[in-house]
């Protein structure tokens, strides 16, 4: 909710006066547009905002933010944003990263991060490619991927960013493509308002060195049959007619349609971002085509104490129990003497 202070603030007023340097049709101009709609919508003074990224083509997004930004070093963002919102616990701390950036040289930040479930919001780009460095495999490179340095195929498994967080046992985890601006705002909204450290996901083309990898989930003809919104609370129901849906069969899921063999609506799942097992959010994660569509929105968002909240019980239990009240308690604490 915009205060008296801000409501007059827009999305233009989020942008800066820098040139934005992305190649024609790159798929971060679509996120630093919904970045720029979603700050102006929660209504917080420009400089309450710190946007904090490493290095990659998504880390130049500071640059194009007219908030407190800092573009970092490679992997490193994480770290550096983590002492930036432990030292100032009012600001809305923004992490930008990608695939390579966050999942690679920064992977033990990543997942430490999410760990400790520090109060912040992570922007994690995914091209399944080193873009800024042209066209190397990254850790989310889709096995079999002929790219500069597998000129016969990538041989290795990639990581899904999405098992990584319930595997460091993160509380929230939530996906979008780039082309989708409304959802990606709708999540962005939704993350922000999370207290802990929100992974959002973000599907994002690089037309130069992987265009088109997310391109079986974006086809405009097929996508509604390929991909399904999830929103806490609501039932499980995806494709062009709104007429399929997932149910649980056994231990896994399957993909139904409404209206054959028996199947309606109520034997559909219901989606709970908030169900505390990650059993549920682990197999929606794990969905992909052609089986299956890939999960999209707010997967899990579960409420867990923040490394900030232990952080300040922590000094107040012990400024109550400390027997050093003022400077002087100091000076004559521990092993001192008079000198005559």
């Amino acid at each position: 909710m915009a205060t008296e202070e801000t409501a007059k603030l827009t999305f233009k007023d989020f942008k800066s006066d820098q040139e934005v340097r992305w190649c024609a049709g790159c798929g971060d101009h679509a996120i630093l547009n919904s970045v720029h709609k979603t700050l102006a919508a929660i209504g917080k003074p420009r400089e309450n905002y710190a946007i904090i990224s490493g290095i990659g083509c998504s880390s130049r997004f500071p640059y194009y933010m007219n908030t407190y930004a800092f573009h970092t070093i490679h992997g490193r963002a994480l770290a550096i944003a983590s002492g930036t919102k432990t030292a100032n616990p009012d600001l809305s701390v923004w992490v930008i990263t990608g695939d390579g950036d966050g999942l690679a040289i920064g992977g033990n930040h990543f997942i430490h991060a999410i760990r400790r479930n520090i109060n912040m919001n992570v922007l994690l780009f995914n091209n399944e490619i080193y873009g800024l460095t042209k066209g190397q495999y990254s850790p989310t490179t889709q096995e079999g991927m002929v790219t500069k340095t597998s000129p016969h195929g990538s041989i290795e498994h990639p990581f899904n960013p999405g098992e990584l967080v319930l595997g460091s046992n993160g509380h929230y985890f939530a996906r979008s493509i780039d082309i989708s601006m409304k959802l990606t705002n709708e999540i962005l909204e939704n993350a922000e308002a999370h207290n802990g450290t929100s992974v959002v996901e973000i599907l994002q083309n690089c037309v130069i060195f992987n265009d088109k990898t997310h391109g079986y989930y974006t086809d405009k003809a097929e996508k509604l049959d390929r991909q399904i919104i999830l929103r806490h609370g609501e039932k499980m129901v995806f494709g062009k007619e709104n007429d399929k849906g997932l149910v649980l069969d056994g231990m896994k899921l399957k993909v139904v349609k409404i209206g054959e063999n028996g199947i309606t609506e109520d034997d559909i799942l219901v989606h709970d971002a908030h169900e505390e097992s990650p059993f549920l959010h682990w197999m929606l994660i794990k969905m992909k085509g052609p089986d299956f569509p890939i999960a999209l929105g707010v997967i899990r968002a579960t409420e867990g104490t923040t490394y900030g909240d232990k952080m300040e019980a922590q000094v107040a239990d012990r400024k109550e129990k400390s027997a050093i009240k003022t400077m002087n308690d100091l000076l004559h604490s521990g092993a001192t003497w008079q000198v005559d």
